[in-house]
C-alpha cells in the first residue's frame, strides 16, 4: 500500500509547522503521515542527518509520494538538494511540491521528458540556495546595523515575526490577494505589500530586531 508522506521543516525554535499542513491539505493533498523538523537549518544540516528528516531514507518505499511546500524545505543547498530529490526518484518516489504543483518523477524514460525535469530541478535547488544566501547577507545588514545607534537604525518593530514572514511569502508564491493573506497572517494589507515588494528589507528588519 502506498502513503503520501509530508515532510515539513522549520529553521527556528520558535516557528510553526502547522501551516505548512494546512497549505498542503488546501492543495488537495491526502496527507497519510507528516515527518518534521524544528529548527533545523537547511543550509547547513542535509537532510540525511536531520534528527527526523534521515528517516525519510528508511520510510519511503517504491510508489509512495513525498509531499513538501517546495524545495527549499528539503533544503538549501544546491548539492543536498539535487542529490535527495534524484535518490528518491531512483527509488521510485515521487516528489510533489505544494507552491507551483511541480511533480519529479523517475519513471519517465523519455530523454527530452528528463532533461527537462533535471533542468528544473537544478534551477530549483540553485534558487533555494541564492535565497538563503539572500537573506543571510540581509541579516547580517540588519546586525551591523543594530550594532549602531539602536534607536536611529532599528526603526519601527515589525508586524510580523519569522513566521509570518514565511506564510506572507508562502500565499504571495501560491498567488493569493494580498487582502486574503493579510487576513490569514494577521497583518496590514500594507505590510504585505512591503513584504512583496522588498523581501531582504523584510529580513532585514527582523533581524535588527532580533526576531
Amino acid at each position: 500500500m502506498t502513503q503520501t508522506i509530508l515532510y515539513a521543516r522549520v529553521s527556528t525554535v520558535d516557528q510553526n509547522l502547522d501551516h505548512q499542513l494546512s497549505q498542503a491539505t488546501a492543495a488537495g493533498f491526502v496527507i497519510d503521515d507528516v515527518v518534521s523538523d524544528h529548527g533545523v537549518s537547511g543550509v547547513s544540516v542535509p537532510l540525511a542527518e536531520r534528527p527526523n528528516g534521515r528517516r525519510l531514507f528508511d520510510k519511503l518505499r517504491r510508489g509512495d509520494t513525498l509531499v513538501v511546500r517546495w524545495v527549499d524545505r528539503l533544503g538549501r543547498n544546491y548539492q543536498d538538494v539535487t542529490d535527495t530529490i534524484r535518490h528518491f526518484m531512483r527509488q521510485g518516489v515521487v516528489v510533489k511540491t505544494v507552491i507551483n504543483g511541480l511533480t519529479f518523477d523517475g519513471a519517465t524514460r523519455d530523454p527530452m521528458q528528463e532533461a527537462v525535469r533535471d533542468a528544473l530541478i537544478a534551477f530549483m535547488a540553485a534558487t533555494a540556495q541564492a535565497q538563503a544566501e539572500a537573506t543571510k547577507e540581509a541579516q547580517k545588514a540588519g546586525i551591523a546595523a543594530a550594532k549602531g545607534d539602536r534607536d536611529r537604525y532599528r526603526g519601527k518593530k515589525p508586524t510580523y515575526d519569522r513566521d509570518g514572514l514565511d506564510r506572507v511569502r508562502d500565499m504571495l508564491a501560491t498567488g493569493s490577494g494580498t487582502s486574503e493573506i493579510a487576513k490569514a497572517v494577521g497583518v496590514s494589507r500594507q505590510t504585505v505589500l512591503r513584504i512583496k515588494g522588498d523581501p531582504a528589507a523584510a529580513e532585514a528588519a527582523l533581524a535588527r530586531w532580533g526576531m
